[in-house]
Formats: structure tokens, sequence, C-alpha cells
């Protein structure tokens, strides 16, 4: 398609933008000119994306589609010829990712941008997990995948929310599991795309909601699995950084064994299926009552087995003679302290008659060796008046009263010769 020639400029008219005025406006029709010379002077390139809002219509030579970026609210319309798309082995679907060489064409009489493509190719499955390992690659050295970060469910949440397909099967299984294995859990469930061009988009929010719900104790993200370029959104990069800043623990249900999404990854915990996400995230009430019926008959067994062998250590204790007569302890002490009596008494005794002997012998000692028993002898003891005893004639004088003590008694005496 060619568009009408530009057409001369009324030379009156502002040559440029910045010489218009209020007064001295440029027309539509020259503003559009303006525009579309301006583009015209684009190369064509390469751009990526994905194919939403095509129908192919048989017998017309030109197809019309949507290219939009996965990562962005962000579209541009595609024009192609029918005999371009003739030469790929099938049409390109919407939801696939192409790359398409195109030129960008701006229509003056709408106003409008598009891109004329003259070569379109579907970006294979391969290569779209090796970007996606590359971006894991990149996510993993940023630590968002890191054990450190991933958070404990909790045992018994009250409320669950839930993101999962339109009246999906993911849904069902969610739902039905966790309550019949805890009839009270309750679930605020969000309804989304879950694969196509507003996946992205719709799964982020939902989260986003849910993790401000204060009510919300757990988040599950389930879906029935799918193909590699189904679960492309789960692997997407705007989506993996918003669960990787939520506070609520998530739980990735997506169900999908072979190939991961990145979602797996940075949740806090992968379930294989919706089934097992259910199992994880609420318990078995009957198992739990199971469990308490056992833990009360394991703590009855061990109070009993307890009891029963501190019975029978205090009946050990009682059967003991000195429980059993305790007199028969007293009676013992009572032998031992008369014994000790009898010992200490006879002890007493053979001291008392040793030292009886040593004083009687001593007492000899001392009166063979004490004056009376020398006066006994026959002799005597002569003092002066001033009662010094004389052993020299010196010591006295003739006519000097002396005192003579006998052994028997004692006599006043004169000295009248002294004889030396």
């Amino acid at each position: 398609m060619t568009e009408p020639t530009q057409q001369t400029l009324p030379t009156e008219l502002p040559a440029k933008a910045l010489d218009t005025t209020p007064t001295s406006p440029w027309p539509v029709r020259v503003l559009s000119e303006k525009i579309k010379g301006y583009i015209d002077k684009m190369p064509p390139v390469w751009v990526e994306g994905q194919v939403v809002q095509f129908n192919l219509r048989p017998g017309s030579g030109m197809q019309w589609l949507t290219l939009r970026d996965t990562d962005a609210d962000a579209s541009l319309p595609v024009t192609i010829f029918s005999r371009v798309l003739s030469t790929l082995p099938q049409p390109p679907a919407e939801g696939d990712h192409v790359v398409v060489h195109a030129k960008p064409v701006f229509w003056t009489k709408r106003g409008t941008l598009q891109m004329q493509a003259n070569e379109i190719k579907a970006v294979g499955v391969g290569e779209l997990l090796a970007r996606i390992d590359a971006l894991k690659r990149v996510l993993a050295a940023e630590g968002l995948f890191d054990a450190s970060r991933k958070r404990n469910l909790p045992f018994l949440p009250a409320v669950v929310g839930l993101v999962c397909g339109r009246e999906s099967k993911a849904e069902h299984d969610v739902v039905v599991n966790a309550r019949a294995r805890w009839p009270q859990v309750r679930f605020e469930i969000r309804e989304v795309a879950v694969q196509g061009v507003n996946a992205v988009r719709e799964v982020s929010n939902a989260i986003t909601e849910l993790d401000q719900d204060p009510r919300v104790d757990v988040i599950v993200v389930a879906r029935g699995g799918g193909s590699v370029e189904d679960l492309l959104p789960f692997s997407n990069e705007s989506l993996v950084r918003t669960v990787s800043q939520v506070r609520t623990p998530l739980v990735s249900a997506i169900g999908h064994e072979t190939d991961a999404p990145l979602l797996d990854l940075v949740a806090d915990y992968r379930a294989s299926t919706p089934t097992d996400a259910a199992k994880r995230i609420v318990p078995d009430v009957s198992e739990e009552r199971l469990r308490l019926t056992q833990a009360r008959s394991r703590m009855r067994g061990a109070v009993a087995a307890m009891l029963d062998r501190e019975q029978r250590g205090l009946d050990g204790v009682r059967s003991r003679p000195v429980l059993a007569t305790p007199q028969t302890m007293l009676e013992s002490r009572e032998r031992d302290l008369l014994q000790a009596i009898r010992h200490g008494r006879h002890a007493l005794d053979a001291l008392l008659l040793r030292a009886s002997g040593e004083i009687g012998r001593l007492g000899a000692q001392v009166r063979a060796l004490s004056p009376a028993s020398t006066l006994e002898r026959g002799y005597a003891v002569v003092q002066r008046a001033d009662g010094h005893v004389v052993r020299s004639p010196d010591d006295v004088t003739v006519g000097a009263g002396v005192h003579v003590r006998l052994a028997q008694g004692a006599l006043d005496a004169e000295v009248t010769a002294t004889i030396p």
C-alpha cells in the first residue's frame, strides 16, 4: 500500500515547527506530512514480541496482527503480505513469540503508526529455553533463589490467597482438597489469565493485592501444567521480581515437572501439582486427630510407666527392715551405745587403777625424800630465832636461843657452847 505524494506547502506557512504561532499554525495535513517524512527516513528493524489479535483472512492479500511486549504494556500493529506468511510451515497463532523485519509506516489520513513487515520468524522453544536459562543465571547471581530467602509456610492458615485461571481445574483441585483436609480453611481467590499476553500483568497484580491483604496467611499460584510456551509468563522477569518482594509466604503450583518455570525457584515452596499444594498448605484434620490420639496414648503410657516404676521403688524401700520394723535401727544403736558405755567404764577403771598405783609410788618417793622422814630416823632441825637453819657452829653464838624441831614436836634450847 502507498500513500498519496506529499503536497507542496503554501509559501505563507511556517517552514519549521519552532516557527509556528497561534496566528500562524500548521494545518493537520502539514503536521501529518512532516511526521510521515520523518518516519519514512527510519530503516527497517527487527522487532520481537508476542502475537495478539490475529485472525487469518483467507483470500486477502494483506494480513493484520498486533505484536505485544511480554514485559510491559506496549503493543504495535503490524501488517504483512499474505504471500510472506505462505512461506512459513504454518501461520503464527495468538500467543506465539515471533521476530519480524518491518519498517515503520505513518498513515497521514488516520494519523496512525504501524509496522510493515516483509519477513517473520517464529522464536523456537529451544531459543526460549535458552533465554529463560540466561535469565535464571542472572537472577540466581542476585540471590533471588537463595534458600535463606525462603520462608516457612504457616502450619494452619486461616485464609489462603489463590491465584488461578478462570473456572480452572487447578482452582478446583486446590479448594476441594484443602477443604477436605481442613474444612474451616477460607480462600481469597483471584481468577486471572494464566497464559497469553495478559498473564504477567494479571498474575502480578493479583499476587500484590493478596500480599497487601493482612488476612491472607499464604498465597498459592496454581495452574494445571501446559506447554513451554503456555508457561512462559511464569518465567517472566517482571513476575519473578514481583514474587521476590512479597512478604507473604508463596507456593508455586504450576504442575509442570519437566521444565520448571522460574516462579518455582523464587517461591517459598514448590508444589508438583495444585493437589500437592493443597496438601502442603493445610494439615489433614483426620491425621492431626490421629496424631493427637497417639500422642495422648503415648503420654498416658509414659505417665503410667513412671508411676509404676516409682511405686515399685517405694514398695522396695518400704519392704526394707529399717522401715518394716523401725525399732530395729534404734535397737542396734542402743546395743552399740551400751557396748560403748561398758568399754568406757572398763577403760576408766583401768586408767584409775594405773593412776592409783602411780600415786602410791610417787607418794613413797616423796615421803622417802621429805625432811620428816629424816627426823623420824632421829635427826632434828635446829633453827635460830630468825628461822634460819643452823648448819654450822658458826651460825650461832653462845647463849643464843635456838628452836629444835623433832620428829614428834619441838623444843627451845640455849646454846651453852660451840664446838667447831
